[in-house]
């Protein structure tokens, strides 16, 4: 599907009867929509109506060359986008890596509109903020972010070699065909440059609070990116009703490496939390949090 928005036109997978529950999965970096392809499938299944987009930069027709587009106010803007172009009142809300922390942004602006939230592997942003603080295994583990603010030396780095590096970011635990298909992706004409903008953009423009929606965060013991003090205490970040699962030797690429946990949470999470399969429980379109 193409879903045509004031910002631009987003490349989207979708399945699922028309009349489900939505579902919203957003991916991270350096992935696109089918990072989710068992998910959708699973959800798809079970009566759900799933829609994972590629996101901004992602899709060609939403790519902006300035960093600034990329502020996390904005990629919220875009999920809110999609979702009224879709129809939906009120959906569900799931995210892994960067789309894990425009879930929690998400959840936080709008809580009228986002029924449960699934956070995979990224911690609440005020959880890893407090842990780059005060807990040195996270500084370290975070490092890379600062190091692929440099341009263009990180895309040249990344692309040399076939994308020898890029290639080497999936550590063997995404599925050959689908990282194939991500190098591919990523290596047309701006689009990795677009997909580190995203690291980019600078600092939110404000802070996040206190997530009230009914929230499942999935977090991996081999998770190189985001260690256990953030994992710990990204439940003093949510109000609303809480589960906290961990997945033992996983790495970060949680939806590919476990794909059969991963949508067995989900749909328990989604089931305890909502008419099984179906649309409740849905908010007037303009509920948001002020």
């Amino acid at each position: 599907m193409r879903i045509t928005t004031a910002a631009g036109v987003f490349d989207a997978i979708v399945a699922g009867p028309a009349e489900g529950r939505p579902v919203l999965l957003l991916h991270g970096f350096p992935q696109t929509g089918l990072v989710w392809q068992q998910q959708i499938a699973a959800l798809a299944e079970h009566g759900y109506r799933v829609v994972a987009p590629d996101q901004r930069g992602y899709s060609p027709g939403v790519r902006p060359e300035r960093p600034e587009d990329y502020r996390i106010n904005v990629l919220v803007d875009d999920v809110i986008a999609i979702t009224e172009e879709l129809g939906w009142a009120s959906f569900d809300l799931v995210g892994h890596d960067w789309g894990g922390a425009v879930a929690w942004w998400t959840a936080d602006a709008h809580p009228g509109r986002v029924r449960t939230l699934t956070a995979v592997s990224t911690p609440h942003p005020g959880a890893l903020a407090t842990a780059l603080r005060t807990d040195q295994d996270q500084r370290e583990r975070s490092r890379y972010m600062i190091n692929w603010r440099e341009t263009p030396a990180t895309e040249e780095r990344m692309l040399a070699g076939d994308a020898e590096k890029l290639r080497a970011t999936y550590a063997g635990k995404v599925p050959p065909a689908s990282a194939e298909a991500y190098v591919r992706h990523l290596s047309q004409p701006g689009a990795l440059t677009a997909a580190l903008n995203w690291y980019r953009a600078g600092r939110p423009d404000g802070a996040i609070g206190v997530i009230d929606v009914p929230t499942l965060y999935v977090w991996s013991t081999e998770d190189i990116a985001f260690g256990p003090a953030a994992a710990r205490e990204t439940g003093q970040w949510v109000n609303g009703p809480y589960r906290f699962e961990t997945l033992q030797g996983v790495s970060h690429w949680v939806p590919e490496e476990a794909p059969e946990a991963l949508s067995r949470l989900l749909l328990e999470h989604l089931r305890a939390h909502g008419e099984y399969g179906t649309t409740t429980n849905t908010p007037s379109a303009d509920s948001q949090k002020r």
